[in-house]
């Protein structure tokens, strides 16, 4: 195993520039989701994919290719093995907009290579990441290594968006035992992330005109012959959110991983709409009219949950706090709120791979090797798209390289890095695929 990795290293060591003029040639194909910015010169996430398959064409690797979305293609690609040792490596290629360019040192799709790095909207989120799984295996194949087990990469669109893509790829069955996910860890080794949802919590007031307004430091109680005050949604929601702060509090309190640092069990209030009448949309009809006293308001949350958490222990702790806040008025006690769960099909099943795997070894033992800094193993902040892969079975890490300008003006990938990752990937697929 080890004269194999050896000559796989080898085969990137004689050429070098191969992954870094790979990430240039992807980063200068601008492919913005277009959920985000609609603009047919930027939303080229199809260019992008006809790149990556003509390269692994080249390496021998058959390859399917559908779309997700119209004119928004997954590219699936394999050499045959056995599945007892079957490994995915996975990138996705849409990325976020560039923002205002004047701001930016260099042109945002330029994919320079200057000053150790190279430049562009997508550098090290994640088209190094991309161009290091392809690299990496083009240098197993020049090496003349066979495995033993079948080597699957998934490059897919959609994941800046919610990782759609990545779904799809799953849905249709496109797994393995194991999969890397390359995304941006700056040689690190994690195999650990939080879960994440968004759910929809809707509160019921009473409308009425604002003149009849129930106030709680003057009440008018309702008299015969006289219209019914109305109960002001906007003012329940705002006692909500007082309530969802101290229930969000409990659980950073008292929901911790290992590998996380504290305090990341976070429920965000990302959207709130207030207003008459509940549309078709499940939002407020009417959102102008401050004279009508509002019956509906809807709360939109990032909901994040700790790595050893399951999703169903989590809704029904949240749905019990609802409950019993609810319980507390008299109002909603006959007319309690309503949550939604999973809003626009968004979920991110948690990662919770054991510290211990054979994958997390294997990583961190090759990562060791030829890394300037030993790889520390911990959890991600955020969500990827190792959750979907995770959510179906297969056994997921995170490893990727280092950069800077992550969503942010002047984003860059570290070519040291970008060789590095190369190297650990070659590796790992040696390591967990093996050979014939």
């Amino acid at each position: 195993m080890n004269d194999a990795i050896k000559a796989a290293w080898a085969a990137i060591d004689a050429d070098p520039d191969h992954v870094v003029s790979l990430t240039s040639d992807l980063v200068r194909i601008p492919s913005v989701n277009p959920k985000f910015q609609q603009d047919a010169a930027l939303n080229r996430e199809a260019a992008v994919q006809d790149l990556v398959e003509a390269r692994l064409h080249a390496d021998g690797f058959g390859t399917e290719r559908w779309d997700v979305f119209p004119g928004r293609p997954n590219v699936v690609a394999n050499w045959p093995g056995s599945e007892e040792k079957s490994f995915i490596l996975c990138g996705h290629v849409d990325v976020v907009p560039a923002g205002d360019a004047k701001a930016w040192k260099r042109e945002p799709f330029s994919g320079e290579v200057a000053d150790g790095r190279v430049w562009g909207r997508g550098a090290v989120d994640m088209k190094g990441g991309v161009a290091a799984c392809i690299a990496a295996a083009h240098a197993v194949r020049k090496a003349g290594i066979e495995l033993e087990g079948r080597l699957s990469i998934h490059t897919v669109v959609d994941e800046e968006a919610g990782g759609f893509g990545a779904m799809d790829a799953v849905k249709r069955g496109k797994l393995a035992r194991r999969a890397l996910i390359a995304e941006p860890t700056w040689g690190n080794v994690v195999p650990a992330e939080g879960g994440l949802t968004w759910v929809r919590v809707t509160i019921f007031g009473k409308a009425a005109h604002a003149g009849w307004r129930f106030n709680s430091i003057y009440p008018q109680p309702h008299v015969a012959g006289r219209l019914e005050p109305g109960v002001n949604a906007i003012e329940l929601a705002a006692r909500f959110l007082h309530a969802l702060r101290d229930f969000e509090a409990s659980r950073g309190r008292d929901n911790w991983h290992p590998l996380l640092p504290p305090g990341l069990a976070t429920i965000n209030p990302g959207v709130i709409r207030g207003g008459a009448g509940m549309g078709p949309d499940g939002t407020p009809l009417i959102m102008t009219n401050a004279a009508i006293i509002p019956d509906v308001v809807t709360l939109d949350l990032d909901f994040k949950f700790m790595p050893d958490e399951r999703f169903e222990d989590v809704k029904a702790e949240f749905e019990t706090f609802v409950h019993h806040f609810a319980a507390a008025d008299a109002w909603m006690r006959d007319n309690p709120p309503k949550i939604l769960w999973d809003l626009f099909d968004l979920n991110f099943p948690p990662v919770n791979t054991p510290v211990d795997h054979p994958l997390v070894r294997s990583l961190v033992q090759r990562a060791g090797e030829v890394q300037a800094r030993a790889p520390e193993v911990k959890g991600f902040e955020a969500v990827t798209d190792a959750a979907h892969y995770a959510g179906a079975g297969v056994v997921p890490v995170i490893y990727g390289p280092s950069g800077d300008g992550f969503h942010g003006n002047d984003e860059c990938v570290d070519i040291a890095s970008l060789v590095e990752t190369t190297k650990v990937i070659a590796a790992a697929i040696i390591d967990n695929c093996g050979t014939r």
